[in-house]
């Protein structure tokens, strides 16, 4: 008994020496004590310049970033366009291939660089349930003695409400969102990275299966799982019903960024097994659907949007959600 207490004193004297910064440490859901402890001392290493407040702000933003994620067994899945009814209603859609054969069923959507279908196999991975929020990004900036993002435009009473700290955080870079992603995994230890444009539908699409809308019923639930046609902004990331995985706003707020560049025929070539996207290219992949579009246009589950890696303003219709690269539990 002795000698187990004497081998445990070093462990409690670490978790005392965090914790007395700022008193205590945050309880994680996912993590055990003793990793937010070794995160905390790695905030304190890496930005000893810091005010205490901002190391524990820091600390505080990277445990909720790995508790919000969620697990996404991998599996087989058929990638692309997989074709719906012509005609149906929204609010209750039809089980697929909605009494048809698939051949009959008309194109989800309008572009033709989703249609060529083909089999994908992915590991098993982690994506966070949330957008990565205004507040998370502010930390981010701050940590790195970096001004926030459109500070000028903050103190302006009629955009106040477009800063709010738990809306999807805008990019103007692609670059920005990898480069916080990597953020949270360096100080957590974790290989925390943007999603694959394949884990991102494998995961929209509640592990693959064939669905309309990225929502909890497949459906389209105005005011409970979709936002009512019309409305002007972002909102919050953790408003509406999430999908059968747990995953907010897979739709209808912001679109993500992923890791792929995009290749427009890169269907066609793509590998079975945990495609990566193209080498090369010009554009960066976008997946999902933002604020303005109409939900029946937007055929979030399989349309592919190819864009500038580099913007020109912090657009609200724009953000992120980062990912968890491993199969193993955390």
């Amino acid at each position: 008994m002795l000698r187990q207490f004497v081998l445990a004193l070093p462990a409690l004297f670490f978790l005392a020496g965090c914790g007395a910064e700022s008193g205590s440490l945050p309880v994680s859901k996912s993590l055990t004590p003793e990793k937010v402890a070794s995160i905390a001392e790695t905030i304190k290493t890496k930005y000893p310049n810091l005010s205490s407040e901002m190391r524990e702000k820091v600390l505080n933003t990277v445990v909720q970033s790995i508790d919000n994620m969620v697990f996404v067994e991998g599996g087989q899945f058929d990638m692309g366009d997989f074709g719906w009814a012509c005609e149906y209603d929204e609010t209750d859609v039809c089980t697929w291939p909605c009494g048809q054969e698939p051949e009959q069923l008309c194109q989800i959507s309008r572009n033709g660089d989703d249609d060529f279908v083909h089999s994908v196999n992915l590991s098993s991975y982690y994506l966070s349930k949330y957008q990565t929020t205004v507040r998370d990004f502010d930390v981010f900036f701050t940590a790195q003695g970096k001004e926030v993002f459109d500070v000028k435009f903050r103190e302006r009473e009629d955009l106040k409400s477009m800063y709010s700290p738990r809306l999807p955080a805008p990019t103007k870079t692609w670059q920005e969102a990898k480069d916080y992603c990597l953020w949270i995994g360096g100080i957590s230890g974790y290989a925390v990275d943007l999603p694959t444009e394949a884990q991102w539908e494998f995961a929209a699409r509640s592990r693959g299966a064939h669905i309309l809308f990225t929502t909890n019923s497949g459906s389209l639930d105005y005011g409970k799982n979709f936002p009512i046609e019309g409305v002007g902004e972002t909102f919050f990331v953790d408003w509406f019903l999430p999908n059968s995985l747990g995953l907010y706003n897979m739709s209808g707020n912001a679109t993500d960024w992923v890791n792929d560049w995009y290749g427009k025929d890169y269907y066609e070539n793509s590998p079975v097994d945990n495609p990566q996207g193209p080498e090369t290219g010009k554009q960066k992949v976008k997946r999902g659907s933002n604020y303005p579009e109409a939900p029946l246009s937007a055929a979030a589950v399989v349309r592919r949007w190819p864009e500038n890696p580099n913007e020109e303003a912090y657009y609200p219709g724009t953000s992120f959600r980062c990912a968890i690269q491993t199969d193993k539990p955390l």
